[in-house]
């Protein structure tokens, strides 16, 4: 392992993009946040303390990123009809009892912050404390966000304690799973 932080950032890439994309809804705007991040990051990387988790100090950054972006938009524009949206989605393969269409529907009608909270700490895997720190809240608002967004997601998908979930994605059932890691 080197000891420049520069050689690991294309580690993250990945991760950084699915957080990406799970916050703007669009590819492109993702990458270009991703892309922005990594800029950010490489310019400042003075700032970053060695030993520290540089996974989550990247995510901080692509997070403050889009709230940056988003304050600066006077207003947003509407898909009213879903014309838009349609050319960006692809329909699942699988046939399980829960479509990974529908489980992309619900997700994007959570709040900002519950959609925030569900990739950091359910699919990304971080810890309730490192999510609060890269939010800039307390552990227990962190825990209530995760917690409302898994609530909002069963009502919505209209899913039992009891009932299997036939799924082929483990992030997304770590999103809306109350263990809130991702199965190895």
């Amino acid at each position: 392992m080197s000891d420049n932080p520069r050689d690991e950032l294309v580690d993250h890439l990945p991760a950084l993009r699915a957080f990406a994309l799970s916050l703007t809804r669009n590819g492109a705007t993702a990458d270009d946040m991703v892309q922005d991040t990594v800029v950010k990051a490489w310019t400042n990387i003075d700032k970053f303390k060695p030993g520290t988790n540089l996974r989550a100090w990247l995510f901080t950054i692509l997070r403050n990123t889009y709230y940056s972006s988003r304050r600066k938009l006077n207003r947003e524009v509407s898909d009213v009809d879903g014309a838009f949206t349609e050319t960006l989605s692809v329909k699942p393969d699988h046939d399980g009892r829960m479509q990974l269409a529908d489980f992309k529907d619900a997700f994007e009608t959570l709040p900002d912050e519950q959609r925030e909270a569900l990739i950091l700490v359910g699919a990304s895997g971080f810890a309730y404390e490192e999510a609060a720190e890269m939010c800039g809240v307390a552990v227990g608002t962190i825990k209530s966000r995760v917690n409302r967004g898994r609530a909002k997601l069963t009502e919505l998908l209209h899913l039992d304690e009891d009932d299997p979930m036939e799924l082929t994605d483990a992030a997304t059932m770590s999103v809306i799973s109350s263990a809130g890691t991702v199965p190895q």
